[in-house]
């Protein structure tokens, strides 16, 4: 990889599957993301995450619970720091192309199956090209099992 490729963050890095610059694209406009989160322990709900205010650098982005649609975070996000979320250590992680079926219907992901550090636990995270932004699917253990988060729907806003 060449150092100008914007999808490679750093030396080390693998290529993130989005460029800043398409999740700026699809995102400034007012998306949002239903996700339903499972708890290891068979719980679940549903939160939402609404990006406003988008620019060339970035958005406000706004996540609660559905519910409790009052008890709102926001926080303002750079798209590059969105991209970074997509970043992992080419040492530690396994690349691989899959279909896979969600609420969004039947995709191809991207898939990657990456660790902290060489004795942590897996993390898979599964990024939708026709999706740029957040994983469609992830799932992360959280020291009692696997913490899983897949997206429902997206409303591009």
């Amino acid at each position: 990889m060449e150092a100008s490729d914007k999808h490679v963050l750093g030396p080390g890095l693998l290529p993130t599957p989005f460029t800043a610059e398409e999740i700026r694209e699809s995102s400034r406009s007012g998306k949002t993301i239903r996700l339903l989160v499972e708890g290891p322990d068979g719980s679940t709900f549903e939160r939402l995450n609404r990006f406003r205010d988008g620019d060339d650098t970035g958005a406000t982005l706004d996540r609660w619970n559905a519910d409790d649609p009052d008890d709102v975070s926001t926080s303002r996000v750079t798209w590059r720091e969105l991209q970074g979320h997509g970043s992992f250590p080419a040492d530690r992680t396994e690349v691989r192309n899959e279909l896979v079926e969600l609420p969004l219907g039947r995709l191809e992901c991207v898939r990657y199956d990456t660790r902290a550090t060489r004795d942590a636990e897996v993390q898979t995270f599964w990024f939708a090209p026709a999706y740029p932004g957040m994983p469609v699917r992830y799932e992360v253990p959280d020291g009692t099992g696997i913490m899983r988060t897949t997206v429902l729907s997206i409303d591009a806003g």
